[in-house]
């Protein structure tokens, strides 16, 4: 089919693949328990969209002139990295503020972190940011590929719907569990400052991991 082959085997690897926690899932995850539904779906879109970015950069090429290229793969590589600790450290500085303070106000507004946070632009960047994606989606797209197939792109086209569809479903499953967790989390204050920290962490845990992967 459009020069896809072995299909089944491709979507159970996507299945396994899209279930693995990352930056991308973790971040819409966090602002559909701090801001609700339409929050994380804005978040989502950022990811989807990033998504489709390095998908198209994938089938143009660019993924070998990263693999190929160490100086322009270290450039990415650590402003990637980079931007994942800074919001590993705005985390942990809310959560921070959680476990210093018990007044209700003081608690919400840190945990909003204002009305100033832009879930897509966030999501976005986070996506775009992370060159072995690009590789991934490379490395794993090209298995399914029939190499004698007259238009190649069009199979990426194919391999990356189904892989946006697996997304969608799976972030709208995180969005409306966080959603719940938010009640749990306004009830209870230092489950949502734990929460934050955790995340930092895991946050902080994907910079160091990005910043020593190898091209």
């Amino acid at each position: 089919m459009f020069g896809v082959i072995d299909l089944p085997t491709y979507l159970a690897g996507l299945v396994l693949i899209v279930l693995l926690p990352g930056p991308n899932s973790l971040y819409v995850l966090s602002v559909a328990a701090r801001r609700g539904v339409r929050a994380g779906y804005t978040a989502a879109a950022g990811v989807w969209c990033g998504d489709t970015v390095l998908m198209t950069l994938s089938a143009a090429g660019v993924a070998s002139l990263l693999q190929a290229n160490a100086v322009l793969f270290g450039i990415v590589k650590y402003a990637g990295a980079g931007y994942l600790t800074w919001l590993a450290i705005g985390m942990m500085r809310a959560a921070w503020a959680m476990w210093r303070t018990r007044r209700e106000k003081a608690v919400e507004e840190t945990a909003d972190t204002g009305t100033h946070e832009r879930p897509f632009r966030r999501a976005f960047v986070v996506s775009l940011l992370n060159p072995k994606a690009i590789l991934f989606f490379v490395a794993f797209f090209v298995q399914f590929v029939d190499p004698g197939y007259a238009y190649p792109a069009l199979s990426f086209v194919v391999l990356g719907a189904f892989a946006q569809a697996a997304s969608f479903l799976y972030l709208t499953a995180l969005i409306f569990s966080g959603t719940r967790l938010a009640s749990a989390f306004r009830r209870r204050k230092r489950l949502s400052a734990g929460a934050t920290s955790a995340a930092g962490a895991l946050f902080l845990g994907f910079a160091v991991k990005l910043s020593l992967a190898s091209s």
